[in-house]
């Protein structure tokens, strides 16, 4: 699959994207969304990082459902704090597009944006991405040393991820 593409129309495909070494506290934040071990879904924005502005964008998006520049950049000026022009939101717009998080279709002579992922799903390929980062170190010791540094509440965290993820394996082995 051409990542960025419509994703109803092609089959999975990973992606690598060089990022530095996450937090415990934002794999655990992105973990928290997840519920009950949903899938990875099949369909991953060619770009996975955004910079703050397009995440701001891309969050209205997900509040709005489908949108125009118009709605978006109302949206932001609501705060009497805020200046930012009409085609510094329509660049972010097409930024995201190109990034493979939203697509844009033309109605008229409106141009309308949806993101072509969920909140929930976005978070899930952050959270793998970043799992597979730490993972990809590929030094026992390493990964020791970080697991003992942790502190209670994160160990307890890390060991009901792993019952987890041992149930939903059960589970699959139970079904076949």
């Amino acid at each position: 699959m051409e990542r960025g593409e419509n994703p109803t129309t092609k089959d999975d495909e990973n992606i690598s994207n060089a990022a530095p070494t996450p937090k415990l506290s934002t794999i655990n934040n992105q973990l928290s969304t997840i519920n009950h071990m949903a899938p990875l879904p099949n369909y991953r924005p060619r770009q996975l990082s955004v910079g703050p502005l397009e995440a701001e964008v891309l969050q209205i998006v997900w509040e709005l459902g489908e949108t125009t520049v118009k709605d978006v950049h109302d949206r932001i000026l609501s705060d009497p704090s805020r200046e930012l022009a009409y085609t510094s939101v329509t660049t972010v717009l097409r930024r995201l597009t190109e990034k493979g998080w939203l697509s844009c279709n033309k109605n008229g002579r409106a141009f309308y944006w949806k993101p072509l992922v969920t909140k929930q799903q976005a978070d899930m390929i952050k959270a793998h991405e970043q799992l597979q980062q730490f993972l990809a170190v590929g030094n026992p010791d390493v990964v020791a040393a970080f697991a003992d540094s942790l502190d209670e509440a994160a160990s307890e965290q890390i060991q009901a991820i792993a019952q987890r993820i041992q149930a939903a394996r059960q589970a699959r082995e139970e079904q076949k």
